[in-house]
């Protein structure tokens, strides 16, 4: 199984970042996919989520209206598209699956985003 996570990097107030993940060895389409972050010295949190259809999405409070959640099954991908970031974005961003009905889950070892002048 792997989730790898792509599309970090260093950018500005205001700016935006697309982050991928590109996933292996599972049945994505059975899978909830979940975007987390983690900032330093905080714990990880739930940044946005999508369910195996598609069907469903729900973004933290933090993030709404900036931050768009998508997913690709043909592609076993899913996508974090990040506008108007704000440096308290600035964290490790996690890339996350979990089995709609089993619960097996798995995690991506992270990109970094830094929204910083």
């Amino acid at each position: 199984v792997q989730l790898v996570e792509s599309g970090g990097g260093l950018v500005q107030p205001g700016g935006s970042l697309r982050l991928s993940c590109a996933t292996s060895g599972f049945t994505f389409s059975s899978y909830v996919m979940s975007w987390y972050r983690q900032a330093p010295g905080k714990e990880r949190e739930l940044v946005a989520g999508i369910t195996s259809d598609g069907g469903s999405i729900n973004y933290a409070d933090s993030v709404k209206g900036r931050f768009t959640i998508a997913r690709d099954n043909a592609k076993n991908t899913v996508y974090l598209q990040m506008n108007s970031l704000k440096p308290e974005d600035t964290a490790v961003y996690y890339c996350y699956a979990r089995h709609r009905v089993y619960g097996m889950d798995y995690w991506g070892k992270g990109t970094l985003v830094t929204v910083s002048s």
